[in-house]
């Protein structure tokens, strides 16, 4: 039986996030976790992010079991978070966007279900969204837990829920798969698919462990960007028997996003996603999107 709880290495990579990154580094600081090691990267930023972070460094030498800061220019999200993973030491690897946070258990949920489930590769959990505008943000409740377990064609076929800012994952099982991959635009579909494309499963825990911050500067809200990173990431799956399937149903995605925009182009794509197959008409995906054209 082990004596010491294992170390968890939280990333954070920032990039023009000066409003926020004190917010999302204060919010690990009080982790009710103790062995954490933190790593920030300021990826180029452009603002007084870098002041801001070393205003935080005190504190973060002394809450931290091992803390480091780095600032240089711009190098991309996939290419920092890669060099953080040389850093890492721990067992299970937890990174944060700097414009999101951590509800104050997130950290020792995670490690307690990981333990109790050596074949889950990673664990996620529920996500409130905070709008920067209206102020509005979760209370940190715990909730009873209800396990979903998605292997990789729930991933694949978009049928999973596995909210990022939550994300905590298996350090070794990363590091195997050569971590994240610089050439594509998504970085943590990506790597959730090459996580289970052998066996394993990704679980979601139905219980609140991070706030995502919406803003305009949020890449989720690209949706040309988002969909050609998506198509991107599929076409390194184009022989998989499902990939007609996965194909349309990532269409399906970006008709939803971009609905908020024009309901007219949401039904051109739908239209494209059925054209390319057909049965995705009789998915919750398709559905909901008719039902939401006609309101």
């Amino acid at each position: 039986m082990r004596k010491e709880k294992p170390l968890v290495s939280v990333v954070i990579p920032c990039y023009n996030h000066a409003r926020f990154v004190k917010e999302t580094i204060q919010s690990i600081i009080e982790q009710d976790y103790e062995n954490i090691e933190l790593i920030v990267i300021d990826d180029g930023s452009k603002d007084n992010s870098v002041e801001v972070i070393e205003e935080m460094v005190p504190a973060c030498h002394k809450r931290f079991k091992r803390f480091e800061f780095r600032h240089r220019p711009n190098r991309g999200l996939c290419a920092t978070l890669n060099e953080a993973l040389e850093w890492c030491t721990g067992e299970y690897l937890s990174c944060i966007a700097s414009d999101d946070i951590m509800m104050p258990y997130k950290t020792s949920v995670q490690v307690e279900y990981l333990l109790e489930n050596p074949a889950s590769i990673g664990v996620f959990g529920r996500v409130e969204l905070l709008n920067t505008q209206t102020g509005m943000k979760a209370m940190a409740i715990k909730v009873i837990r209800k396990v979903v377990k998605y292997n990789f064609d729930d991933i694949l076929l978009h049928k999973h829920r596995l909210p990022a800012a939550t994300q905590m994952l298996r350090l070794e099982s990363v590091k195997k798969i050569g971590g994240y991959r610089e050439e594509l635009l998504i970085e943590d579909w990506s790597m959730w698919l090459f996580l289970t494309e052998r066996g394993g499963t990704l679980d979601y825990l139905n219980q609140l462990l991070a706030v995502y911050r919406s803003h305009d500067d949020n890449f989720s809200k690209k949706h040309d960007l988002m969909h050609q990173g998506r198509m991107q990431i599929l076409d390194l799956f184009a022989e998989n028997k499902k990939y007609k399937a996965a194909v349309a149903m990532a269409i399906l995605v970006h008709a939803h996003g971009v609905q908020t925009v024009s309901k007219k182009a949401s039904f051109a794509w739908a239209k494209q996603a059925f054209e390319k197959y057909p049965l995705c008409a009789i998915s919750r995906s398709f559905l909901w999107l008719v039902i939401k054209s006609i309101r």
